[in-house]
């Protein structure tokens, strides 16, 4: 099977870095320059060569240069948003399935209830679990805590958090998924997206709820009607178009975050390409060539 093949470069300042490129085990990352730089994870130097010992994207903080595998379990860190689906329901937690070796626990007490209340949890809280979510809802959290044998604790106390309906969810290697300053995210098309760092996307039509002067209960109540409006038909056609973008990008290997999507998107509209017809080959080639064309 035919691959790219990506040449030796050089990690000085000067020769531009292999900040991005994507590489298979025992490829060369560097063939000179290498000295004075930290070796990092998925590397390893052979007769004065810096190579890759994992399939993955080469990234460069500093003088550290490492590989990123581009295929492997989600693993948590303090801080991360997440898209994630209950699994289970107990008594007072329920089970999200993070794309992690086990499933994140959110706890009662973690969650906003209905009507934005933040109070002491109560037998009849427990017998509405399933009120708030059931297995198979799709909700967004924040990595809380993390724990040695890699359990991981979430949190949703915040009105940006909770269950997701009336969207699309697609899911991408965690790996692909670029660190972000902000992983909620008005597109210009209209379409709201969670970037999880799970490697879960959310696409959603944008809904904008009046919130300002409300306390938090009717915010939240306002948050939640606005969700619950369902798409039109032109709606659900820039929902395919960002859904088809990024999955375009999956296919490609390449990193993912908005300004990408927004590229992509772009690119096939100015072509002239449906949606319904991003992912053929010829259609993916066209909107490859105008992004390089870009550049």
């Amino acid at each position: 099977m035919d691959r790219l093949c990506v040449p030796p470069v050089s990690l000085s300042p000067s020769g531009g870095g292999a900040d991005g490129l994507v590489v298979l085990p025992g490829e060369v990352i560097a063939s000179h320059g290498v000295e004075g730089y930290i070796r990092g994870h998925g590397t390893y130097l052979k007769e004065g060569r810096l190579l890759s010992s994992v399939c993955g994207v080469v990234e460069r903080v500093n003088k550290l240069v490492s590989a990123r595998p581009l295929e492997a379990r989600y693993v948590g860190s303090i801080g991360d948003v997440i898209v994630g689906r209950i699994t289970e329901v107990g008594s007072t937690r329920w089970k999200v399935s993070v794309n992690a070796r086990q499933d994140g626990v959110l706890m009662q007490s973690s969650v906003m209830r209905l009507g934005g209340e933040m109070r002491r949890r109560t037998h009849a809280d427990q017998l509405d679990m399933r009120q708030m979510f059931a297995e198979g809802d799709l909700v967004s959290a924040e990595v809380q805590q993390m724990f040695g044998d890699g359990a991981i604790s979430l949190h949703a106390r915040s009105l940006k958090y909770g269950k997701l309906a009336n969207g699309m969810l697609v899911q991408v290697p965690c790996t692909l998924v670029k660190r972000l300053p902000q992983h909620f995210v008005s597109l210009q098309c209209g379409v709201d997206v969670i970037v999880g760092s799970n490697g879960n996307i959310w696409i959603a039509p944008t809904r904008r709820a009046a919130v300002e002067g409300l306390d938090e209960a009717a915010a939240f109540a306002a948050k939640a009607a606005a969700a619950a409006i369902a798409p039109t038909a032109e709606e659900r056609q820039r929902l395919s178009r960002v859904r088809n973008s990024v999955t375009l990008l999956r296919t490609l290997g390449s990193l993912i975050d908005p300004p990408i999507i927004m590229r992509v998107y772009a690119a096939s509209v100015a072509l002239g390409i449906g949606e319904h017809a991003m992912l053929d080959a010829g259609a993916v080639a066209s909107i490859v060539e105008a992004l390089r064309s870009e550049s």
